[in-house]
């Protein structure tokens, strides 16, 4: 059996502020270095539960916030940087999909740090006239190649979302949210213990596992956060202008739904 970890970084342990996630942040240092102890516990969790291979993806950002000489040698790949239009570049040779570090869509109440990609550039997306966040979109696009995802981590409010969208999952509470910026956080050893103890519990359950299918082809609508920043339809002439804010595409899967927006 193979795992490929995603991983975000809003929802990692320790992490409730601006500073710890943004590019210019004066605490990013600190959030790579929560990111990646976060990453090994949960690469060594996989281990010690028989899983042959773990591939790690770093999806925050532009993917460059893994400490590449600080990840457990446990791991057999590290995939950082541009992919293209492949969002889980190496999924073909996986079996399960942790999403590792996820944080609430935009617009929950109280979630730390919540979005939806861009807290600067999108206000909300819908999904098939759903409303969604990374969790979904992400769990939708390994569904379509028949992986389920086994395990998300983050604040209480993902967590809850986690299980609306994925009943069977599970999932690793290792902070509780109290606002946007602030939250009540699990010392990093306990956290660590925790995300050992769920990763084993999701690869003991993986039978019981399914992929999250949703219906073909897909309408994904993004309301943006500004007016001015809906795209020209001379640009993207599949696209569908519904106001000065929102916009939708369809596509045939929910990976290229993503992309067209």
């Amino acid at each position: 059996m193979n795992v490929y970890l995603m991983v975000d970084l809003e929802g990692i342990s320790g992490i409730y502020c601006p500073d710890q996630v943004m590019s210019d942040g004066h605490r990013l240092a600190e959030g790579r270095a929560y990111m990646t102890a976060d990453i090994n516990a949960c690469v060594e969790a996989c281990k010690e539960a028989g899983v042959d291979k773990v591939y790690v993806r770093d999806c925050h950002g532009g993917s460059n916030t893994l400490i590449y000489d600080q990840l457990t040698p446990l791991a057999d790949y590290a995939i950082c940087g541009s992919t293209g239009n492949n969002r889980f570049a190496g999924l073909e040779d996986c079996d399960a999909v942790i999403l590792l570090g996820y944080h609430a869509m935009a617009g929950t109440p109280a979630a730390i740090l919540e979005h939806s990609m861009s807290s600067k550039g999108v206000q909300n997306y819908w999904v098939n006239g759903r409303l969604v966040g990374e969790t979904a979109i992400d769990a939708a696009i390994v569904g379509e190649r028949g992986k389920p995802v086994i395990m998300v981590s983050g604040d209480d409010k993902v967590c809850a979302e986690a299980r609306e969208f994925l009943p069977w999952v599970v999932t690793c509470e290792v902070k509780r949210a109290l606002n946007c910026f602030g939250g009540m956080l699990l010392p990093q050893a306990k956290a660590h213990a925790l995300i050992k103890e769920k990763t084993r519990e999701a690869i003991a359950a993986f039978d019981t596992m399914k992929p999250y299918v949703i219906d073909h082809p897909v309408v994904m609508r993004q309301e943006c956060v500004e007016r001015g920043q809906v795209p020209s339809t001379h640009g993207k002439p599949y696209m569908r202008v519904i106001d000065g804010r929102t916009y939708e595409v369809e596509a045939a899967t929910m990976e290229e739904a993503l992309f067209r927006l």
